[in-house]
């Protein structure tokens, strides 16, 4: 009633010993550099808005902070991509002070999934570097923002 399958199935073809292939820690490092990286092109952002002057909206954020967390970041990243720095766009220079809160919670956000793969990989010195963005950018002024948004 059903003609038999001819073709190679493709969980064979994925064995196939010619074809290169990733360990789980290898994903789990690719993907940890791409949370860090996306957590640094935030950072990077929010210290742009800290170091414009006659910015009231930003009078809240400690801009020498943001540039040392931006580089430990940076350092991390070179390490799990094997001493290749991220490249670092210059921030956009139309950011209004309002996008504060939300570009606080998008750091909080990617710290947390940083954080969470660095746990499942046993990495300390992303995971305290994660566990100290999340608490930067989390406050009663972003809360208060977020919960009226």
């Amino acid at each position: 009633m059903y003609e038999p399958i001819r073709t190679k199935s493709v969980h064979t073809m994925a064995a196939a010993p010619g074809i290169p292939h990733r360990s789980r820690e290898e994903e789990l490092d690719i993907r940890l550099a791409g949370q860090l990286t996306a957590l640094l092109t935030v950072t990077d952002e929010l210290h742009a808005l800290a170091t414009r002057a006659a910015d009231p909206g930003a009078d809240e954020l400690d801009g020498p902070a943001l540039a040392g967390a931006a580089d430990r970041i940076a350092e991390q990243v070179a390490r799990l991509s094997g001493g290749h720095y991220p490249l670092r766009a210059e921030p956009t220079d139309g950011g209004a002070p309002s996008r504060v809160p939300a570009l606080q919670q998008r750091a909080r956000t990617l710290a947390g999934n940083a954080l969470a793969v660095a746990t499942s990989r046993a990495d300390t010195a992303v995971m305290r570097l994660a566990t100290e963005r999340m608490a930067a950018h989390t406050g009663p002024a972003w809360d208060r923002d977020l919960a009226s948004a």
